[in-house]
């Protein structure tokens, strides 16, 4: 069996051209594999194409062409068990609100076939946090709590891949950190598979084994995190002087520029300067260095680098 969760080659989407409407390519021509039991981060900016490549994933929306494979089943071949081997937490909060957590849970794990001897909607209340409000209407729930609820409806068919979709967004940090200690958990302990979108990219470089960048309907990288952080080669020496600093160093391949709080920021690329070379330049300018650290360039400059352009 293919050791990949999911498998897309050639995935195309393409909106309207009815009535005379011009046509919108949502998705180029996708060509992308998830590994099993990773946390796998999918990045681009609004209207990249990363709702409807994951409301294809879920079944929603039609593809135009290409393949998708779903845990080893093809999705043309076999809709039914694909569907199942995915569940998806979606961004909107699309509940009913005259059911309870648990009616809604067991009313999703029905739709989904599972039966009462295999269904745990308390065991999965307790771990999204909802015990106490098992029976409680859902329109009574504040944001944070129906958040919770989509992430366990998500969850009641067993699925061997969890769909994240803008997870966090817009809530406050006390229910950041116990989506994301559920979703290790789960990702650790069972050794599911996560797709994980999001705005906030200090999150997907910390979860993510590995990232997808989408823009425009296509696919401008797609590696490992650290290689990904690992293709800028800008690094930036920070010094803090010893006493007033009457000029900036000056040298090839170093730009240099003073700071609100004193500190003079060097960037320069490793690949052409040397280190030792910028601290010749601080040193030429007369600075006595007081302290020195580096920064290294985080997922974000990866991201405008890889979208700003397009």
């Amino acid at each position: 069996m293919t050791q990949d969760a999911i498998r897309i080659e050639g995935l195309e989407k393409t909106y309207g051209g009815g009535r005379g409407a011009p046509e919108k390519r949502a998705l180029k021509g996708i060509d992308m594999t998830v590994p099993r039991g990773s946390v796998f981060g999918l990045l681009g900016p609004n209207g990249a194409g990363k709702s409807t490549l994951i409301n294809i994933l879920a079944g929603l929306v039609r593809k135009s062409a290409g393949r998708v494979e779903i845990w080893g089943f093809d999705q043309d071949v076999n809709p039914r068990q694909s569907r199942a081997a995915i569940g998806v937490m979606p961004q909107e909060l699309n509940l009913d609100p005259f059911f309870s957590p648990r009616a809604a849970l067991e009313v999703q794990a029905g739709l989904y076939g599972v039966p009462k001897s295999r269904r745990r909607s308390d065991e999965i209340l307790a771990m999204v946090g909802l015990s106490d409000k098992a029976e409680a209407y859902a329109r009574t729930l504040s944001g944070g709590m129906r958040r919770r609820l989509l992430l366990g409806k998500a969850l009641v068919h067993h699925p061997n891949i969890l769909v994240l979709d803008e997870p966090t967004a817009g809530v406050d940090i006390e229910l950041r950190q116990m989506l994301w200690e559920n979703i290790r958990k789960l990702n650790r302990d069972r050794g599911m598979t996560i797709i994980l979108t999001t705005h906030y990219l200090e999150e997907a470089e910390e979860m993510c084994d590995e990232i997808a960048i989408i823009n425009q309907g296509d696919v401008v990288a797609r590696d490992s995190t650290a290689r990904l952080l690992a293709r800028l080669d800008a690094k930036t020496m920070v010094i803090e002087p010893e006493g007033a600093v009457d000029r900036l160093p000056e040298g090839a391949g170093i730009e240099a520029a003073r700071r609100a709080d004193g500190s003079i920021a060097l960037s320069y690329r490793r690949g052409q300067t040397r280190a030792e070379a910028v601290l010749d330049a601080v040193r030429a300018a007369g600075i006595t260095i007081r302290d020195v650290r580096t920064e290294e360039p985080d997922l974000q400059d990866v991201f405008l680098s890889l979208t700003a352009s397009r």
